[in-house]
């Protein structure tokens, strides 16, 4: 249905601006990409970048994948515990590769084939590794695409390199998750997490059924927390949240856009979305939102 919204909307504007050339022909071309956007969802997808490393002085090496192209690029997120390799990260890069602009996605510290154990690392350690990226591997401004906790770094990613950052797509948002997650329990829960040192949180999208997080995490966390004061960013910003989302409440999508400083704020909710987003339709919305917003940068430059 969105699709079809869409297509009646460029039609209509076809028409009401005497048929352009360049209009048509931009037309027949976003056609032919979203029937390769339908081919990735049915085959995957046809050629991979290749995995790269980057080393850092006294960090862990980072693993990436790059394709590069023109600007605004996009830059992808994962959540924790996830890597560059699912399904939205993928179906992204063949996105980028079809309109010819740059793409850059990678895992964090302690993640998929980056160096690191996942249990040392914090937001703080994972936000350094998004503006490391950003400083030296991303060229020019980006579009950033962040899921779940990646929505997270990406909200501060942007409030430390707002030069760097053009739009943000947000997916399943888990901004201060899992510390509000653990003060909204009893007093008498939290004493008796704090004294077993360890918070897990159920989801059924962990092999174990669960997330765990130590107090040390939680007490680091509370550091990058951005939903008790007003989030100093002001490009577009568009946030996608299925209401059967399980594992981060929706509403949490709401209060980041409420907070935001930027004008031009979109909150998408799915009715039948879970958290990953990942089912064929999820993934068609996360491309057209990404879509419209490079439609949109490049008017205004």
């Amino acid at each position: 249905m969105y699709w079809l919204a869409r297509a009646h909307i460029n039609c209509a504007a076809s028409a009401h601006i005497l048929r352009s050339r360049t209009l048509v022909v931009g037309i027949l071309f976003r056609a032919a990409l979203y029937r390769t956007v339908h081919m990735l969802l049915r085959f995957g997808v046809r050629q991979k970048s290749y995995v790269q490393y980057v080393t850092r002085p006294e960090l862990p090496k980072l693993a990436y994948r790059r394709v590069k192209g023109k600007s605004p690029g996009v830059v992808f997120l994962p959540g924790y515990g996830s890597n560059m390799n699912g399904l939205k990260a993928e179906a992204l890069e063949e996105f980028c590769r079809s309109l010819g602009h740059s793409y850059l996605r990678f895992d964090y510290t302690g993640h998929g084939l980056s160096e690191g154990v996942l249990t040392d690392g914090t937001i703080g350690t994972w936000k350094k590794d998004v503006l490391f990226v950003l400083d030296e591997l991303a060229e020019g401004p980006q579009i950033m695409v962040g899921s779940s906790m990646g929505s997270w770094l990406m909200l501060l990613a942007a409030i430390a390199r707002p030069e760097k950052i053009a739009a943000l797509v947000g997916i399943s948002t888990a901004a201060d998750h899992v510390v509000t997650a653990f003060k909204s329990m009893s007093l008498e829960v939290r004493k008796e997490i704090e004294e077993k040192g360890v918070l897990t949180m159920p989801s059924k999208h962990r092999e174990e059924g669960v997330y765990t997080f130590t107090m040390d995490f939680l007490k680091e966390a509370e550091n990058h927390c951005v939903l008790q004061s007003p989030i100093p960013i002001t490009c577009p910003v568009r946030l996608i949240h299925g209401l059967k989302d399980d594992d981060v409440p929706w509403h949490i999508s709401l209060q980041v856009a409420q907070r935001v400083l930027s004008p031009d704020v979109d909150v998408i909710l799915r009715r039948h979305g879970q958290h990953r987003m990942a089912e064929k339709d999820d993934i068609k919305l996360m491309v057209y939102t990404i879509d419209d917003l490079i439609d949109k940068l490049t008017t205004l430059v």
